[in-house]
């Protein structure tokens, strides 16, 4: 997701810890918009050419974006996170506004997920308790299809994006100490390359490039900054969905 170089005399991790605390992303300039690339077709965005885009290839195909600069020096654990796909007229992606007391990735939009118990069976079963433990999405509500390319996160996470169809009607209730709130965005937003911006950070210290897709939310009337980790894996998502694998 990003690539960040750092001085040699430089910690990476107090560079980017000296970094973080004084920048906003939402400011960050941005250097390129990818209006040139195409939007996903609208039959591949519904249930059944995604379904069909998985069992070809479940997967997901090869990650445009997988790894962010590592600014810890603990080994990785494992994670998933649930893409959930919202069955609406049109699909919707689940997503979710985590806590400001969190430690990792606090405030950030986020897909539901976190890491990997052991009494878990595999990565499906991570994203399903998560997303139960986080916003109460009930695991028979959800049709898995396939998942996207392991993630690497900068704070160690190796994150397995597990995508999921979600059939209405369901109640969520989401998890004080977790989440601020959950909402959706259009997955035709968010798979039209017009309104996916590469941000970058110049500083004497580090430079430092991201993925974002900032959306306007017509429902509560704020502004979604969706970047990082979330935009790097819906972008995956985009690649696969526009460019599929050969078979």
């Amino acid at each position: 997701m990003s690539n960040a170089s750092t001085p040699p005399h430089s910690p990476p991790s107090a560079v980017t810890a000296r970094v973080s605390s004084i920048m906003d992303p939402r400011r960050a300039p941005v250097v390129q918009i990818d209006a040139a690339l195409p939007a996903v077709a609208p039959r591949l965005l519904r249930p059944e050419g995604l379904r069909q885009a998985f069992v070809a290839h479940p997967y997901g195909g090869e990650p445009e974006i997988f790894r962010e600069r590592s600014w810890t020096d603990r080994p990785p654990a494992k994670a998933a996170v649930l893409v959930a796909l919202v069955q609406r007229q049109e699909m919707h992606v689940l997503l979710t506004q985590r806590s400001a007391g969190l430690s990792n990735h606090s405030g950030q939009i986020a897909f539901p997920g976190g890491r990997q118990d052991p009494e878990d069976r595999d990565v499906n079963d991570t994203a399903l308790r998560e997303a139960w433990e986080e916003v109460g999405l009930a695991r028979e509500r959800v049709e898995i299809i396939g998942r996207l390319p392991e993630y690497a996160t900068g704070s160690g996470f190796e994150v397995t994006p597990i995508v999921g169809l979600v059939q209405p009607p369901f109640s969520l209730q989401a998890n004080p100490g977790e989440v601020d709130e959950v909402f959706e965005v259009p997955l035709s937003f968010l798979m039209n390359p017009a309104h996916h911006r590469w941000q970058q950070l110049d500083t004497p210290e580090i430079s430092r490039r991201w993925l974002s897709m900032p959306y306007d939310d017509p429902e509560s009337g704020r502004h979604r900054f969706i970047w990082g980790a979330t935009a790097s894996m819906l972008r995956n998502l985009y690649r696969f969905l526009a460019f599929p694998p050969a078979s």
